[in-house]
């Protein structure tokens, strides 16, 4: 027995899906204690936008701790947050004219949707959060509340109160689906709001992912997006998007909404942002809502993390041009021709994504549980995902070598295939 099954909390779940001990990483590869290597297709959940242990950022760390930098400091000012949100404004903020405050919190993303969450009700008066259905914005009592997932609500143990879901776009998960799909509902919404005697209290925010990584990847369409936002304004609503999965450039833009035609009241980030895999949550937040923060109103003691700050300096220089931004793209259509022929094959699949997340979604939890299993004896790290656990999330590291890529979607179809033609 090891020591983790000795002493391990019960709550562990990774490390049950994938049980070796992983001992050294680079990229989209990790070695476990007998020298095995795998491809990683999950990327530590969106952590790992630029692989395990970036040596750019690696030493970029190395010196600054050399140099005896401050690991340390709360929300005190160091050179390092003042590099890196100088940096991220200039590169990030500014080229989309966002007027946004930067908020640092706890170092997760639930922190960031906590803080989301409590000003936009400082803000507007209101109580009441619109979320959506397949939903996840993290494990904390409020972001739990917002949280969707029936399993990890009911850990909670006390009534998660004051949110509300709806349908998020299309009734039936899908790719965008077409311009119209999923409007009808938002129209419906809108006039149970407007309806003063509907029992319906307006919103203080509207929340929600573009995509829902782990709802099952679902995408948002543009349309639905721009649908979403009107409402917010007309409601007098703060539009909150979790970019928290998605964003840093996933999508093969910076953040998911860059080509959605929105601009949201308050950005949720996280996982990415800190560029190497050490903790850092942070919300872009409109001047006018921030205005409602008092000092040291909303605090963490881990609001202050400044090797993620040079890390994530570093990271932003992938975005001084577009060169990784179209080797996304690259690898997305890669990955496409890769799966459309499991697609032509078995028309009970289906498939859904943007950028470099895709969602495989294979009907059942049972059959995907078992390709990830088969995928990880033969050396391919994949999670799942959705309801029921029935959608393979194919996330990988933005600068996934083009031959690991490759190496790793021929694991994978060769396991869709097995099980497949285990369960027909």
């Amino acid at each position: 027995m090891t020591i983790f099954e000795q002493r391990e909390s019960n709550v562990r779940g990774y490390s049950r899906v994938y049980p070796v001990t992983f001992t050294t990483a680079k990229n989209a590869r990790q070695t476990d204690d007998t020298g095995k290597e795998y491809i990683d297709f999950f990327a530590g959940a969106g952590v790992l936008n630029f692989g395990h242990n970036n040596e750019a950022m690696i030493n970029a760390m190395i010196e600054y701790m050399k140099n005896d930098g401050v690991l340390h400091s709360l929300d005190m000012q160091t050179s390092a947050k003042a590099e890196f949100m100088q940096t991220f404004t200039d590169l990030i903020l500014e080229p989309r004219n966002m007027p946004h405050r930067i908020q640092f919190m706890g170092p997760t993303g639930t922190n960031a949707v906590e803080a989301a969450m409590k000003i936009a009700r400082r803000a507007t008066g209101r109580t009441e959060i619109l979320a959506f259905s397949q939903g996840f914005h993290g494990m904390t009592l409020g972001s739990l509340a917002a949280t969707a997932n029936e399993y990890f609500r009911n850990a909670s143990g006390v009534p998660l109160n004051h949110v509300r879901h709806e349908a998020f776009g299309c009734e039936v998960p899908c790719n965008g689906c077409n311009q119209g799909c999923g409007l009808s509902s938002l129209d419906h919404l809108r006039a149970r709001y407007l309806n003063t005697s509907s029992g319906m209290a307006k919103p203080a925010a509207i929340l929600l992912e573009t995509i829902q990584a782990e709802g099952g990847v679902n995408v948002a369409s543009k349309e639905w997006m721009k649908g979403v936002a009107s409402l917010a304004k007309e409601l007098g609503a703060v539009l909150i998007i979790d970019d928290i999965q998605v964003g840093c450039g996933r999508t093969g833009n910076y953040f998911s909404f860059d080509d959605l035609g929105v601009m949201p009241d308050i950005v949720c980030m996280a996982k990415g942002v800190g560029g190497i895999g050490t903790p850092m949550a942070m919300n872009l937040v409109d001047p006018e809502l921030d205005k409602h923060w008092s000092p040291g109103e909303h605090t963490g003691t881990f609001r202050g993390q400044n090797l993620s700050f040079v890390a994530g300096k570093v990271a932003l220089d992938y975005f001084r041009n577009d060169d990784l931004m179209k080797e996304v793209k690259e690898k997305a259509t890669l990955v496409d021709q890769y799966l459309q022929p499991l697609l032509h094959a078995d028309k009970s699949l289906q498939l859904r994504g943007k950028g470099m997340i895709f969602g495989l979604d294979m009907g059942s939890g049972e059959r995907s549980a078992a390709v990830v299993q088969e995928c990880f004896k033969k050396g391919l790290i994949i999670a799942a995902c959705g309801t029921g656990g029935k959608v393979l999330k194919i996330i990988p590291p933005l600068t996934i070598p083009k031959s690991d890529l490759i190496s790793g979607l021929e694991i994978l179809t060769e396991s869709v295939r097995s099980v497949m033609e285990k369960a027909a």
